[in-house]
């Protein structure tokens, strides 16, 4: 008698642990399969802003003009994506300076190019047009003395600048920094002069 119902209690507890564990399993996986919806729904929502972007930012203008140069197009544009790798979510260890006008981070592509991205804080939405008009000019541009655009981004609310890194600092330090490494005056007078050149 006591040793049918220990079965009992056993073929019992072995039905609650096996419901338990049932239940368990199916809230852990409607967890999983939620967080993977989620994350799903998050990231269309992202590529669909990032196209919106895009368009807004002219970037079908853009392929049509450098489309003409096929060795531009196929660098010239350049996703949101492969900046965040980049800059490694535009970091704060990888800012180079700023300003009034945004800021400017160093990065490496992933064809191993070291280039400067600036991120700019606003811009108003008539000047897209001379953007995109002015970024298809220059990048044709090659000239020793200017620094290559390298391309741009047009997924972001303002389209970032890509540009080759230049690791000597800019213009603008050598020709006003004095100190012991600063330019002589006739160095600096024949790069004025030259920069009116161009």
């Amino acid at each position: 008698m006591i040793d049918e119902m220990n079965n009992t209690v056993y073929i019992f507890v072995g039905i609650y642990l096996g419901i338990g564990v049932a239940v368990g399993a199916g809230i852990i996986l409607f967890v999983l399969a939620g967080s993977f919806i989620h994350k799903k729904f998050k990231h269309r929502k992202a590529q669909m802003l990032r196209q919106k972007f895009f368009e807004k930012n002219r970037g079908q203008l853009l392929q049509q003009l450098v489309s003409q140069r096929a060795d531009i197009a196929e660098r010239m544009i350049i996703s949101l994506d492969e900046l965040e790798k980049a800059t490694n979510k535009f970091d704060k260890a990888r800012e180079l300076g700023g300003g009034g006008h945004g800021t400017v981070y160093k990065g490496i592509l992933s064809d191993l190019h070291v280039v400067a991205i600036k991120k700019p804080k606003a811009a108003i939405q008539k000047e897209i047009d001379e953007f995109i008009n002015e970024v298809a000019i220059l990048s044709q541009i090659n000239h020793r003395n200017v620094v290559k655009l390298y391309g741009c981004c047009l997924e972001t609310e303002v389209p970032i600048l890509v540009y080759e890194f230049i690791s000597n600092g800019t213009l603008y330090d050598h020709l006003h920094v004095d100190g012991p490494r600063s330019l002589s005056w006739n160095d600096r007078l024949r790069i004025e002069l030259r920069l009116l050149d161009l």
